[in-house]
């Protein structure tokens, strides 16, 4: 745009005119002179009309497909190149043959898509179907089979390796003490011993054997101690001795060992008999007992069979004395005593049923 004259702005003069020049006040303008009404012309700025590109924005096509161009190819060779070599080496026997030389002497022919063809078929489904098959969870199953908790079972058992398998029968052992001083054997017997557990819940037996047991203790002037020690645990018999027999009136017994077969590690057993007057005898006689079972508390009991004890005065040859029976194989003579009198008051009833008979037949007849 160009820029107008201002009409109000002093010329400027040469400067040849200057020495002519009179200095002088401004004259007044005249009354009636006007000036022009001069206004700046209005500037009107048209800018241009701008607008604001549209952005587009095109995604390349490109990358679409490199995606699964860049996908397949790893993966189809890597699939049947690592599962099929370990599983079958039919995999590996496929594969070279469409990598022979005879595809390269048909490039030039229209036949080189057989090529293509043959790859799909390699990357087939069945190749990932043959590769569940050996990734299966059965190896690594039988694995954690090998190394199941059975071994630290097995070794568990050996901690507890006083658990005899006990045998059908009980077999009797003989065990005796010598006393230390006088060289005389103070205590000597003869038995088979049996733990028995009986409960409602529970039910176990151990069975004393006599080959690994070994007797221990020691004899004084009125008692004796007499335990048998085996690996399992103890049972001991305290002896003592009065004026007119010989009686045990201490009997315990410790075993560890699981009579209960659902507890395998539980704690040792105890028990200890009531009663303070066992196996008694008379001074220089021996108890014998068949069969007896003592209870020992808490459904333990203590079996004792084809038992012979004596403490004190054995014989010069260290024998038994005179056997003193037990109350259940002494013989009972009450059955044969009420069989006895049964008998008798039939035969009474027999003969007082007899002369009563006899007498009224006698009453029927008249003298003549």
């Amino acid at each position: 745009m160009k820029k107008r004259p201002n009409l109000l702005q002093p010329c400027p003069l040469p400067l040849s005119s200057a020495p002519n020049l009179h200095l002088s006040r401004p004259r007044k303008p005249p009354p009636n002179l006007r000036l022009p009404n001069l206004r700046p012309p209005k500037l009107q700025l048209r800018l241009p009309n701008l607008r604001p590109p549209k952005l587009q924005l095109r995604l390349p096509n490109p990358t679409t497909p490199k995606a699964p161009t860049t996908t397949p190819k790893p993966t189809t060779p890597k699939a049947p190149t690592t599962t099929p070599k370990p599983t079958t080496p039919k995999a590996p026997t496929t594969t070279p043959k469409p990598t022979t030389p005879k595809a390269p002497t048909t490039t030039p022919k229209p036949t080189t898509t057989k090529a293509p063809t043959t790859t799909p078929k390699t990357t087939t489904t069945k190749a990932p179907t043959t590769t569940p098959k050996t990734t299966t969870t059965k190896a690594p199953t039988t694995t954690p089979k090998t190394t199941t908790t059975k071994p630290p079972t097995t070794t568990t058992t050996p901690k507890t390796p006083p658990q005899p398998t006990p045998p059908t029968e009980l077999n009797a052992g003989n065990y005796s003490l010598t006393d230390e001083k006088t060289k005389v054997v103070c205590v000597k017997a003869h038995m088979a011993l049996q733990i028995r557990l009986a409960t409602p819940k529970a039910n176990g037996t151990f069975i004393v054997q006599p080959k690994s047991t070994n007797a221990v203790g020691g004899c004084q002037a009125t008692q004796a101690n007499l335990t048998l020690a085996f690996k399992e645990g103890l049972i001991t018999f305290m002896f003592n001795k009065n004026t007119e027999k010989v009686y045990v009136d201490a009997l315990s017994f410790t075993l560890n060992y699981p009579l209960d077969k659902k507890v395998a590690n539980g704690p040792p057993y105890s028990g200890k008999a009531n009663s303070t007057n066992l196996f008694a005898a008379k001074i220089g006689h021996s108890y014998s007992c068949r069969n007896e079972s003592l209870d020992m508390g808490n459904g333990l009991y203590l079996d004792i069979t084809e038992d012979q004890m004596q403490a004190f005065n054995l014989t010069k040859s260290n024998e038994f004395g005179t056997p003193d029976l037990c109350p259940a194989d002494k013989p009972n003579y009450s059955v044969a005593i009420a069989v006895g009198v049964t008998l008798l008051v039939l035969i009474i009833i027999v003969v007082v049923a007899y002369l009563l008979g006899r007498r009224k037949r006698a009453d029927g007849y008249q003298s003549l």
